[in-house]
């Protein structure tokens, strides 16, 4: 139907007549002299329909422009010649097309938007095909292809093998619930769709494979937001005879090279950072570097203080006192501080102190009276405050004030300009192994309950649960997690060990994992892996703050998809052949 691309019409064919298709993004008619911006994935060019051009039939292709509306699909026929007057936001703003022939393919009814607004995001995923056709999408969307190209290229150069693992599997708890499927030939049983291809990749370092990757398409049914869909995609990868430097250092390279070739960048150096000490400075597991704030424990500062909340928890096993310096914070209103402190109970404070220092070095803060002049003095002298800046505290448990105090420190960042330019990845190493759940009474796995201890006896790990680290690993970049991964149990003694950390009795480890633990007694290799979220690092390269706007059809929030109306209701009788019963709504 066309012989070539709207925005691939260029200088060299001057004079030749070319075929185009595509949608009318703009159409003026000037009254006999009519203009059509036509659009394709690949760009827009100029169409003319002028009196002079000169063709058989040319007040019926004027007419035909005259009648064009927006997004109107059309084929069109014409010379390309140079324009008079160029357009330099045009990549091919040099040349035109002077209609021969306009043909209208399909004629677009009133569209509920414009291209050119900026509708509201559930007006935008109910009509995804009109959104998707928009020229930032069709970039975005092309980003995420390249992304995938270049990792697919990389590692198929360097003899990993593209093995498919099974989308209706054993459900396995992996820290999220699974979407299950009803098992008609089976009644009353059930498949699990995979949250990740984790034990599966495991499995086939066992089999022998040693290196493995996969893009998977993978299912956990969880709350939604800006970095987390039901469902999404990944880059597994897995290793077998390895370390977590032999991980690193590989994957490490995979980025550095695919960031140069899809975004003509350099990632360069990828320090390293215990989860202890990332806590300890940014109050975050995914630290972004690109602000240089950082936290600073004061609890020696202020544990005989009179101010109670911090003498409650300075100095106290699993309690932290700890502050945050903004520069040029001091101009914050009352009325701002406030709105921070209500940001830092979304992430569980119960309140935030703060001390402003002004320009002439008078000291405003309500918790002043509860110190002494040179105690007060001192704690600020702690932090590093100087005239013009405003201190925040925070006290309460070490996990809830990191948090929040986190949080603080990326929005102060964010408000006061303070994130730099560029890329800023980082390792996270030393994960906790487990984390321990106050309502459960138990513990969990902070990763997840294959990745191996750091210590390799289990009566160890037994004994020292409460603290003990493990081999995992993330990768992080901005501020963002992009990567997760460990070195992975390999002894089927140690794996039980864990279960029974976990709370898995050894039935119920048979019957969910017995044939994880059979695999593990037959010579299985040491192996590790990692998990990259391709929807993120695409998002990251898009430049934009939400992954739904680099996948073709994502949920919203609530877990919907507006196009097509899922989740929908499902007939009895289709219900019936797999055996549910659904039941009242409460």
């Amino acid at each position: 139907m066309r012989t070539h691309y709207c925005g691939l019409v260029d200088e060299a064919l001057v004079g030749q007549t070319v075929t185009l298709c595509g949608w009318a993004d703009v159409a003026r008619d000037l009254g006999g002299l009519c203009f059509i911006d036509l659009r394709d994935h690949e760009g827009i060019v100029q169409i003319v329909a002028e009196p002079e051009a000169g063709a058989e039939g040319n007040a019926e292709v004027i007419a035909a422009a005259a009648a064009v509306g927006y997004e109107d699909c059309l084929r069109v026929t014409g010379e390309v010649r140079l324009r008079e007057s160029p357009n330099p936001k045009l990549p091919n703003g040099r040349v035109e097309v002077v209609a021969r022939g306009i043909e209208v393919l399909n004629k677009a009814e009133p569209l509920p938007f414009h291209a050119h607004e900026n509708p509201g995001e559930d007006i935008r995923l109910q009509y995804r095909y009109l959104d998707l056709r928009t020229p930032q999408m069709q970039a975005k969307l092309r980003i995420r292809t390249r992304l995938v190209q270049a990792l697919r290229r990389w590692l198929d150069a360097r003899g990993f093998q593209d093995i498919e693992t099974p989308i209706l599997t054993k459900a396995t708890p992996e820290g999220a619930r699974d979407f299950l499927v009803p098992a008609r030939m089976h009644p009353g049983e059930f498949y699990a769709l995979p949250q990740s291809p984790q034990l599966f990749k495991q499995i086939l370092m066992m089999a022998g494979f040693d290196r493995y990757y996969q893009i998977a398409r993978c299912f956990r049914d969880e709350a939604l937001r800006a970095d987390r869909q039901l469902e999404f995609t990944q880059l597994d990868m897995e290793f077998a005879w390895v370390s977590e430097r032999d991980v690193q250092d590989t994957v490490e390279a995979m980025l550095c090279d695919v960031f140069r070739e899809v975004m003509e960048v350099e990632l360069g150096v990828f320090p390293r950072m215990t989860w202890a000490e990332a806590m300890r400075r940014y109050g975050s597991d995914k630290p972004d570097l690109r602000i240089a704030l950082e936290l600073v424990d004061v609890d020696p500062e202020v544990k005989d203080s009179e101010f109670k909340v911090f003498a409650d928890w300075a100095g106290v096993e699993g309690g932290r006192v700890c502050a945050l310096r903004v520069p040029g914070g001091a101009a914050l209103s009352r009325k701002q501080i406030d709105e921070y402190a209500a940001h830092a109970a979304k992430f569980g404070a119960k309140g935030l102190a703060y001390a402003k220092l002004a320009e002439s070095g008078e000291v405003s803060s309500p918790i002043a009276k509860f110190f002494p002049d040179e105690a007060f003095a001192a704690l600020l002298a702690r932090v590093g405050a100087g005239n013009g800046d405003i201190v925040f505290f925070g006290a309460g448990r070490y996990a809830t004030v990191s948090d929040f105090m986190g949080a603080v420190r990326l929005k102060a960042g964010r408000d006061f300009g303070l994130v730099e330019a560029g890329w800023r990845p980082l390792w996270v190493t030393d994960f906790p192994m487990f984390e321990w759940d106050e309502e459960a009474g138990r513990h969990v796995a902070l990763h997840h309950p294959f990745t191996a201890p750091a210590v390799d006896d289990e009566a160890e790990l037994r004994a020292n649960a409460r603290t003990a680290v493990s081999r995992g690993y993330d990768m992080v970049l901005n501020g963002n997690e992009i990567g997760g991964g460990s070195i992975r149990i390999h002894r089927s003694s140690m794996q039980s060990a864990v279960f029974e950390l976990l709370g898995i009795g050894a039935e119920e480890a048979r019957a969910k994992f017995g044939f994880l633990l059979d695999a593990l007694k037959y010579g299985a290799p040491p192996h590790g892996g990692i998990a990259f979220g391709i929807d993120r690092i695409a998002a990251l390269m898009a430049g934009t703050d939400s992954i739904r706007d680099v996948i073709a059809f994502p949920k919203t929030t609530g877990g919907q998809c507006l196009m097509t109306g899922a989740p929908s209701p499902i007939p009895e009788a289709q219900l019936a052949e797999v055996h549910i019963a659904v039941r009242p709504k409460a």
